[in-house]
Formats: C-alpha cells, sequence, structure tokens
C-alpha cells in the first residue's frame, strides 16, 4: 500500500510540473507570423520573370500567392482561398509586393501569411495537451478519493459499528478485517481483543454458573438442619406450659424462618445483575433492520428479505445485540442456511429466522429463554446461556416479543416488534 501510494504521489507530481512547465512555454511563446523573406523574394523575381506567360509559371516555394494585373484583376493564384484583393491582403497581414518591369509598375503579387494557422495549430496543440494532463490529475484524484474511502473511511467505519456491539455487550461477532489495507493490523488487534474479552466473559459465566450451583448445595446443607431445628422446636412449643418457654421456642422458629428466607434470596440475587443492561427504545425506521440483519449474518448464510416500510418502537444497539445472538446461535449449532421472512401483520412488524437443523426436542423449548439453560445439542459446543435469556428480555423491554419454536426445517425465532404510536 505504501508503495502505490508513493507511485500515485510521484505520478501526480510529474503531472503537475508538466502541466506548469506547458502553461510557462505557452505564455512566454512569440508567435512568430513573419514569412521567409528569401522565399517571398524568389516569388517576387520568378513572378515578374513569367508575368508575361503567366500560364505557363510554377510555384518553386513552399508559399502560396496571387498575381494581379495593374488593375487589380486576377491572373494568377496557387490554390483557392486566397485573398485576391489589396484591402483583403492588408486585413489578412498578407505580403503585398510590386511587380516592376521597364521601370513600370505592372502589377502586384500577394504572398499569403500562413502565421495565423500556424499560431492556432500551436494553440490547439497546447489545449489537448494540458486537457490531457488535467483529465489525468483528475483521475489521479478521483482514484485517491476512492483509495482513502476504502483504505481508512470504510475500516473506521466498520470499527465505529464493531465498537458500538462490543460496548453493548456483543461479542460473538468478529470483526471483518481486510490486511491489505493500512489498517489491517489495527483491525486484527481490536478482533484479538474482542475475542480475549469473550474468553474473558465465559470465563465470568461459568464461575457465576459454579456460584450458583456451590449456593444451591449450600441451600440445601444449611436447609436441613435448619428444617430440624424448626421441627424440633414446633414440638417442644406444643409440649411446653411454660411461658418463658414458650416464648424461648417461638424466637428459635421465627429464627429458623428467617434465616430459611435469606437461603432462598440467595438464589434470585443474581437476577438482579440483569437489570443493569438499560434498554432505550424509540421511533426507529424500519429499512434499518434490514442493515442489521445483514451485519448479523456475518457469514452471509440468509438471504435478507426487504422489510415493510413504517417506523418501530426500538432500542437499535439492543435490537442488533438480539438478531447477532440468533444467527450466532444458529452458526454454532445448526450449520446450516437460514430462511428470514418478514411482514406486517396488525400493529406489529414479524421478522422470522429458520435454520435446516432439524430443531430441539419439544420439551426442552421452553428452557432455551431460561438463565444458564441450553438445549441438549449444545453439550461439545462452548457458551454460557445467556444470549437468548438476555434477547427475550430486550424484546420485553421494546414492548416486543421473541418467540422459540420448531419451524418446517429446523429452530425457528420470531421477533415481533410493536409499530410506533400503536
Amino acid at each position: 500500500m505504501k508503495s502505490k501510494l508513493s507511485a500515485l504521489v510521484f505520478i501526480f507530481i510529474i503531472v503537475t510540473i508538466a502541466e506548469i512547465i506547458a502553461l510557462v512555454v505557452f505564455a512566454l511563446q512569440t508567435p512568430d507570423i513573419m514569412q521567409d523573406v528569401v522565399a517571398v523574394n524568389e516569388v517576387k523575381q520568378s513572378v515578374t520573370k513569367d508575368f508575361n506567360a503567366l500560364e505557363q509559371h510554377k510555384n518553386t516555394t513552399a508559399l502560396d500567392y496571387v498575381v494581379l494585373n495593374s488593375d487589380g484583376n486576377l491572373l494568377y493564384k496557387t490554390k483557392s482561398g486566397l485573398s485576391e484583393s489589396i484591402n483583403a491582403a492588408i486585413a489578412h497581414r498578407d505580403t503585398v509586393l510590386d511587380i516592376i518591369i521597364d521601370g513600370g509598375i505592372v502589377g502586384k503579387v500577394i504572398v499569403y501569411n500562413d502565421g495565423a494557422l500556424t499560431l492556432q495549430s500551436q494553440k490547439q496543440t497546447a489545449i489537448i495537451a494540458l486537457s490531457a494532463a488535467i483529465a489525468v490529475n483528475c483521475f489521479i484524484c478521483i482514484w485517491y478519493a476512492v483509495y482513502i474511502h476504502i483504505s481508512v473511511i470504510s475500516p473506521f467505519q466498520k470499527l465505529k459499528g464493531f465498537a458500538e456491539r462490543v460496548a453493548g455487550g456483543n461479542l460473538d461477532v468478529p470483526l471483518e478485517m481486510d490486511k491489505r489495507n493500512l489498517f489491517g493490523a489495527f483491525t486484527e488487534s481490536f478482533d484479538i481483543m474482542r475475542a480475549e474479552l469473550k474468553k474473558a466473559r465465559l470465563a465470568e459465566a461459568q464461575a457465576n454458573k459454579s456460584k450458583k450451583e456451590l449456593v444451591a448445595k449450600l441451600s440445601h446443607d444449611i436447609k436441613t438442619p435448619v428444617a430440624s431445628i424448626k421441627a424440633v422446636s414446633e414440638v417442644g412449643l406444643a409440649t411446653v406450659k411454660g411461658t418463658k418457654d414458650r416464648e424461648n421456642y417461638k424466637r428459635i422458629i421465627g429464627k429458623a424462618d428467617q434465616i430459611n428466607t435469606l437461603v432462598t434470596n440467595l438464589f434470585t440475587a443474581t437476577l438482579e445483575e440483569l437489570q443493569q443492561l438499560t434498554v432505550s427504545p424509540a421511533n426507529m425506521e424500519s429499512k434499518q433492520i434490514k442493515t442489521m440483519l445483514e451485519n448479523a449474518d456475518y457469514l452471509h448464510r440468509a438471504d435478507i428479505p426487504p422489510i415493510p416500510e413504517c417506523l418501530v418502537y426500538a432500542d437499535g444497539l439492543r435490537l442488533q445485540q438480539v438478531f447477532d445472538n440468533i444467527f450466532a446461535n444458529s452458526y454454532k449449532y445448526a450449520k446450516t442456511a437460514i430462511t428470514v421472512r418478514a411482514e406486517k401483520a396488525d400493529n406489529h412488524i414479524v421478522i422470522s429466522i429458520e435454520d435446516y437443523g432439524g430443531g430441539v426436542p419439544t420439551e426442552e423449548l421452553p428452557i432455551l429463554k431460561e438463565k444458564f439453560k441450553r438445549g441438549s445439542n449444545a453439550k461439545n459446543t462452548e457458551g454460557a446461556g445467556l444470549g437468548l435469556y438476555i434477547s427475550n428480555y430486550f424484546m420485553k423491554e421494546m414492548q416486543g416479543e421473541l418467540n422459540i419454536e420448531n419451524g418446517e426445517h429446523g429452530l425457528k425465532v420470531t421477533v415481533t416488534l410493536t409499530l410506533s404510536g400503536k
């Protein structure tokens, strides 16, 4: 790329210098409209010699001329289109000479001046040369603008969209790279960062899952003796007669219930993490959905259909994450072509995405939208079981809906978006 850029700059400089030189030469050039004196004298002498027999006269020079008698009548001319009068010759800056024989003027010879044609020819040559140079400059500028767009602007636009996805928590879609442009290594570093962040997130998810399992085990271990304490206390409360003892048993039973409540709360504490993912829906043109679907289908396994034109109520960033999660799941588990359909139904836009992987067991469909839950076909595939869970949460916050079912050929996920103002 650097060599191409250097060659382009070098050519541009050479062409510009050539233009400047041509302009200077043309500006300083003094057009030579003077005629060859020797040739003009030769014309005069030959015409004077043959004046009385001009029908036998031959032009021995490269000049064109007209011969007139003393009355201004035409006697001879080398070609048509020449000045045939003194006034016309003067206007054209032709050379007019007297023909003198025996001391008297018997006629005139008008030598045609082609200096104007020569000057016009030089001007045309200069104009053509400068026009060609300007065309080359324009081509270089256009090529350079296209080069800048492809090599600089377009990669930065991709980086912008990539950064928005990463900021939104989507780490599954890789950054498309072209190592031939100036930022190839730069974009590769960004994708390495995405991959490392994804590893860290998976490790975090695994840690959370382990934490949940540990909490479940500890809660079971804690609830068992607490239940025993509560049961013995209830028996004691039923048999004891003293007021003070009854109050002590009641206090023990109350504390046992309190411990049981605290242990139960440990199960639901992790659900609060979901509320940290903010969703800000607003009016959005439906044509943006097509772009989002194309961005999510980075392996180009689907034929994205036109989206009915309307306004939908959605958060662009979160909706992109929903589509990314759906396509990423299809890539990982089905690894087949994908069919996408879009239609406008009542007050909604319905987007259905179906693969050809055969689907999942019917009894597993309800759990796919639960936290840390995955189908039986996902045992040997990396994942945290959070994608559809989070996507379902996003759709609810956007007043939409996410449905999962087995379609005709494979797993079918339907995204329903509400129209604005409905």
